[in-house]
């Protein structure tokens, strides 16, 4: 985008990378399906241009876009939000290399990183990045990388961004900070310090469950980190197709708006489950006495759509609610115009039980979606009424 245009968010989410047709006038860019392109003699692109697995306009223009939502100078777009992760990986640690995670993060970082990354000679500990302390007392002489989410999935701690960065800078250690809860309508953690923000873009920059990809945004001065990144995504080729970008790019154009709304149903909500008696804590950065309230505030212009319950009755009573609800979806994923509930322990998070990631039975997850917040509300009361009998 032309340093002249608007800078703000919402302007940014709508024309970033979207540039008119020079032929047409086409407003919206077309979906560039092809997979090869031809060349004016041997070597001669068009563009830059040669072969889809190493660039395509369309995701060309998702990248463009990524990258100024987020305040960033690259963006790289992926396949799926794990593909993004095992890229920025792959392009960073080297065997005998030690990352710290947090100790409630996603189950399929926590997956990546133990596994596949782990048997090739990747070093990683599980930590509450949401304590200072405990993270400077993690770091040690082989850390490479710090990794963070925040709001966490699924207990939704609240990480300090710029405390990590200052502390990351001490140590040498890339920041990186999984953006997809909060989304950069909400949380721009470029801003406050951070290297590096993952996405999987599947959640709330698609916003409509109805496509899957990852991305990787990289902040200035970050050009050779970048280049490594798009490195592992032309040789591994784990790449976003030509109609995925679009429909992500599309769903970004409505991110601002969504995450306003996502938000104030999601404050309600928390608000009127705070006293509820099937309810032994709601688990939402809003409400005033949740540990990471006053962090979220500074660094956070809204809380966001996700809740997690736990559930006075334990096991029994996650799985009755889960069970039970009729607006809300019983599905994976998150982020999408319709609530979703999700029981962790055997859902999105079943291959750390056992492990010190392991998420208590007694949580259940909610992504509280756009529909009308009476009819959330009721669904929610009746499906926490069918735990009490």
């Amino acid at each position: 985008m032309n340093d002249d245009r608007p800078s703000r968010f919402d302007t940014l989410a709508i024309h970033a990378g979207q540039h008119p047709d020079p032929t047409t006038g086409d407003a919206i860019p077309a979906i560039h399906v092809t997979s090869t392109y031809a060349q004016d003699g041997i070597g001669g692109l068009r563009g830059g241009y040669e072969y889809s697995r190493g660039g395509n306009p369309t995701r060309t223009a998702l990248e463009e876009q990524l990258a100024a939502i987020e305040g960033g100078a690259h963006g790289v777009s992926f396949a799926s939000g794990l593909a993004a992760e095992d890229a920025l990986l792959r392009a960073v640690l080297a065997p005998g290399d030690h990352v710290l995670v947090p100790n409630d993060v996603y189950g399929g970082t926590h997956r990546l990183v133990r596994t596949i990354h782990g048997r090739a000679g990747v070093e990683h500990t599980t930590v509450d990045t949401s304590d200072l302390d405990s993270v400077r007392a993690a770091i040690r002489p082989g850390s490479k990388m710090l990794w963070v989410e925040t709001p966490s999935n699924p207990l939704m701690k609240i990480s300090d961004i710029p405390a990590l960065a200052g502390l990351a800078r001490e140590h040498g250690l890339l920041l990186v900070v999984d953006n997809t809860f909060a989304s950069p309508a909400l949380q721009r953690p470029l801003d406050l310090g951070a290297d590096v923000v993952v996405h999987s873009t599947t959640k709330y920059l698609g916003g409509h469950s109805d496509v899957v990809g990852g991305a990787v945004v990289v902040a200035n001065g970050g050009d050779e980190l970048a280049e490594q990144v798009r490195y592992v995504q032309f040789a591994a080729g784990a790449v976003s197709s030509p109609f995925d970008a679009f429909l992500t790019t599309r769903g970004i154009k409505t991110l601002a708006v969504r995450m306003q709304r996502h938000s104030e149903s999601a404050q309600t909500l928390a608000e009127r489950l705070a006293d509820h008696p099937a309810v032994a804590r709601v688990l939402y950065p809003g409400l005033p006495d949740h540990p990471g309230h006053k962090v979220a505030a500074h660094q956070m212009s809204r809380f966001g759509g996700m809740i997690s319950l736990d559930l006075a009755g334990g096991e029994r009573a996650a799985r009755t609610f889960a069970e039970s609800t009729r607006v809300f979806l019983l599905a994976e994923s998150l982020g999408g115009v319709e609530s979703l509930v999700n029981y962790p322990s055997e859902m999105t998070h079943a291959s750390v039980r056992g492990t010190e990631a392991e998420v208590p039975p007694s949580i259940v997850r909610l992504s509280v979606g756009l529909e009308d917040i009476a009819d959330l509300t009721e669904d929610v009361d009746q499906a926490l009424a069918h735990t009490l009998r």
